[in-house]
């Protein structure tokens, strides 16, 4: 950055000097064990930071209110930039929407002063040109240290501060589009995993006609239900219904591929790590791709085998025309007839099913725990009669496509920010020839 031409009203300054920032509170008011409570004022980490630059609730800590008046620092305003400054998850920022809260010592706050517009640090410190600040004091040891003095040196370029508005509101919109439809997507997956549970679960169209009452379903839907429940292995189960195994409902598919043996054809490829940021494969090359893979064909779902307490199943989005392979360390499901993938994803993802998965791990350290391929397969689970399982697809299908067409255009809408990104925060694309972009309509 330094020595460029800047473009007109544009000035070479220091994130320190636009900026300022607030520690975690260290010492005796360090919230201790004891502060630690249920439900309070939120305690944040960098375990609550997510891809999209929010803080989420899951998993949060909360500290007492006790605690949180005796901090002296570290306590977090609305629209804050949360920054972490240490550890395997340096560099990761979010802003803030919590109406109070406190930081964990490995964080630090952001607040512009001055000219500086905050939504435009925010973006700034996400930009290529902020992952070069934390690659610089990434020397590979297990905790990389970030100081603040490091972090208020850092160069920036700050145009005119209704520029930056501008700037940080096309970014911004681009920002919220990929929240909606990330809401939009957990709603309709939501809906078909609460229609799998009410049917196929806790049986209650069942339930009502063995107590009279109506079901609630239109009649073609309502008659295959039976009208009564028996004991079976797995407790009460709807009469007729019968008692099988995993591996009834799922084939595992075993077709390996060895990428590096074509180095230059383009490969989606579905990890753990993918999955963990945001549910996208990676597109790789065959040659950056070093060992052996799992073929993924489209229709299909895949289920990680590694450390099953936390659950990672995906519905996939594959096209007949692309190059997909997975991590072996991921199952390859392919439904049997009659059931679909919407069956067999809902089926994986429900709790009855996550509980008893979680009791087959094998292996004594924590990070590496596996539940064997047998024994995934030789669950018992319900088999419902053939033509409920197909009302339900024809019900859940459209509700489960519908969330990958959202995360297909969230990944057009999120290719399209980090394009402009670097371009807009350096003044090589002008902001008036953004302006007059319409940012919310469909791509």
């Amino acid at each position: 950055m330094a020595g460029e031409t800047l473009p007109e009203g544009w000035k070479r300054t220091t994130l320190g000097a636009v900026a300022d920032f607030v520690n975690g509170d260290r010492g005796e008011n360090y919230p201790s064990q004891s502060d630690r409570v249920g439900a309070g004022v939120p305690f944040i980490n960098t375990g609550h930071i997510e891809p999209n630059g929010r803080l989420t609730r899951a998993g949060m800590n909360y500290i007492t209110r006790g605690a949180f008046e005796r901090l002296r620092s570290g306590k977090v305003k609305p629209g804050d930039i949360v920054y972490c400054l240490r550890g395997s998850t340096i560099g990761k920022t979010a802003r803030n929407h919590f109406v109070e809260g406190a930081i964990a010592s490995s964080l630090v706050i952001v607040r512009a002063k001055g000219d500086a517009c905050q939504e435009f640090l925010y973006f700034y410190l996400t930009s290529p040109f902020g992952k070069q600040l934390v690659a610089q004091h990434d020397n590979g040891s297990a905790q990389p240290n970030l100081s603040v003095r490091a972090l208020s040196n850092y160069p920036l370029n700050l145009p005119a501060v209704g520029e930056q508005r501008a700037i940080a509101h096309i970014l911004g919109t681009l920002d919220d589009k990929i929240e909606l439809n990330r809401q939009m997507s957990e709603t309709l997956e939501a809906m078909a995993r609460a229609l799998f549970k009410s049917w196929f679960v806790d049986f209650d169209p069942v339930r009502s006609k063995a107590a009279g009452r109506d079901p609630g379903l239109p009649k073609p839907l309502a008659d295959p239900f039976p009208a009564s429940l028996v004991d079976s292995v797995l407790g009460e189960v709807p009469e007729g219904w019968e008692v099988g195994c995993f591996g009834d409902v799922v084939e595992q598919l075993r077709n390996n591929e060895n990428p590096i043996s074509f180095p230059e054809v383009t490969f989606s490829h579905f990890s753990i790590p993918a999955f963990d940021d945001g549910q996208w494969p990676k597109q790789e090359c065959g040659e950056n791709i070093k060992s052996q893979k799992s073929r993924v064909p489209p229709g299909v779902v895949l289920m990680s085998k590694l450390n099953p307490e936390i659950e990672r199943v995906w519905f996939v989005d594959v096209q007949p025309e692309d190059r997909a392979v997975c991590s072996t360390e991921l199952l390859v499901l392919q439904p049997r007839q009659p059931y679909g993938r919407s069956y067999a994803y809902c089926l994986a993802r429900s709790p009855v099913f996550r509980q008893e998965i979680e009791s087959l791990v094998t292996g004594t350290s924590k990070s590496h725990q596996r539940a064997q391929v047998g024994a995934i397969l030789g669950m018992t689970v319900v088999k419902p009669a053939d033509l409920l399982v197909q009302h339900f697809e024809r019900v859940a299908e459209p509700l489960l496509n519908r969330t990958l067409a959202c995360r297909r255009e969230s990944r057009s809408l999120a290719a399209l920010r980090d394009t402009l990104l670097p371009r807009l925060l350096t003044g090589e694309l002008p902001i008036k020839e953004m302006i007059s972009l319409d940012l919310r309509a469909p791509m």
